[in-house]
């Protein structure tokens, strides 16, 4: 099995569960310093315009996580966890209503990992 390169929490994929209820179909962009500095946004699936600068690191709870191609090449080396803690963000994310944002954690990737990781497109 590939070693994926994001991963979510317990906790998020509940908040992920109560948004799928309300929005319908989700999808994840890494911001990469705009606004909030750097957290996971979460949008309805198509509302965030992804292109060529964008690279696709995989699919958490259903929803695809995108990442801009310039901030891969930093983070390209560390496997994200989403997660959510309580608090207001003040992104345009849909969990900012319900009191808790998605914050990211990240860790290095050992060898062995880092020789099997999922490909990005």
């Amino acid at each position: 099995m590939k070693t994926p390169r994001v991963l979510i929490t317990p906790e998020a994929e509940k908040v992920v569960a109560q948004l799928k209820e309300r929005f319908g179909d989700l999808m994840f962009h890494q911001s990469g310093g705009c606004c909030d500095g750097s957290q996971p946004m979460c949008f309805e699936k198509g509302e965030f315009k992804t292109g060529d600068s964008d690279v696709l690191l995989g699919e958490i709870a259903g929803c695809a996580f995108y990442m801009s191609r310039d901030q891969f090449e930093y983070w390209k080396h560390t496997q994200l966890s989403i997660d959510v803690t309580p608090g207001r963000g003040s992104s345009f994310s849909l969990e900012i209503p319900m009191g808790v944002r998605f914050i990211v954690r990240s860790r290095m990737y050992t060898p062995e990992e880092e020789a099997d990781l999922t490909e990005v497109y």
